[in-house]
């Protein structure tokens, strides 16, 4: 009975490092080809032939409700120092019903590029949340 539904997106955990980071949002997971034109001189048809070129991955973006004493996002920005930087690998999963994993994002290299404290309002009841934006070098995807 299940199959007959689309999989939901609000089951999901993200590890690097060998450990389990909860997440209340996870965007960014994009992988886009570049589209090149290329058109011989002798072409006997007047237009360019579309070739695929090199992958673009976008950045991930994280975000977590904050705890106190818990301050690993800038910590690892911190680690930038002459162009070297902590790079961690990420496996991000949807899980279903069972907790198992049915779709599953391996994210090769990453590192933070950008760490977002939350937003400040005196008139709200929200959680505070912080956000982490990576960069990184590759993404594949898995269906199990």
């Amino acid at each position: 009975m299940a199959e007959n539904y689309p999989i939901t997106a609000f089951h999901f955990q993200v590890e690097w490092g060998g450990t389990r980071i909860g997440f209340t949002e996870v965007s960014g997971l994009t992988v886009e080809l570049q589209s090149i034109d290329y058109r011989e001189g002798n072409a006997l048809e007047y237009q360019v032939t579309k070739m695929p070129g090199i992958p673009q991955y976008s950045n991930i973006t994280l975000k977590r409700g904050m705890f106190r004493a818990d301050n690993e996002f800038f910590q690892w920005l911190n680690t930038v120092s002459l162009n070297n930087i902590d790079r961690r690998d990420l496996t991000i999963s949807l899980l279903n019903e069972e907790h198992d994993p049915i779709t599953v994002w391996k994210v090769k290299a990453a590192w933070a590029c950008k760490v977002e404290g939350p937003s400040l309002n005196s008139t709200g009841n929200e959680v505070a949340v912080e956000s982490i934006e990576l960069c990184h070098e590759g993404l594949t995807v898995e269906f199990t």
